[in-house]
């Protein structure tokens, strides 16, 4: 699956224009909003539909830094889906050398509008299978 992509932000970074470690777990979730829509599994409808997704875990560790203007792509993987719970990995590289810049992880669970823990497979069959082939690749 292609990788998202996108330059630092200039606020996104300090003083000496390095990326704040904060904006990494919001990296990661760009990236998963943007693999969720690849795999048809486009979040806002996810949302209409009564299914919340929200984070229950989230790991970075940092590895070289960004800094401000630089390419960087993420490369997401869903590493485990039980129609319950899932769990990404993540990796961000700078593109310009392919340099490994950080790592980590997001655990999710599957909730209902009243935040009620729901299994998918039977609520939503058409999800669970994209979200299951996806984590097969």
């Amino acid at each position: 699956m292609t990788p998202y992509r996108r330059k630092v932000n200039y606020y996104e970074t300090d003083q000496m224009r390095i990326v704040h470690h904060s904006n990494y777990i919001r990296y990661f979730e760009e990236a998963r909003i943007d693999f969720m829509d690849k795999i048809g599994c486009n979040v806002m409808y996810m949302e209409e539909l009564g299914l919340i997704i929200p984070n229950i875990d989230a790991y970075a560790k940092y590895l070289v830094s960004l800094k401000f203007d630089e390419e960087f792509e993420v490369r997401v993987r869903a590493k485990s889906f039980t129609g319950v719970r899932m769990e990404f990995e993540y990796q961000i590289y700078r593109t310009s050398d392919n340099t490994l810049c950080a790592e980590g992880h997001t655990g999710h669970c599957f909730v209902n509008t009243d935040h009620k823990p729901i299994s998918i497979k039977k609520s939503h069959p058409d999800i669970y299978k994209k979200i299951s082939d996806a984590t097969k690749l």
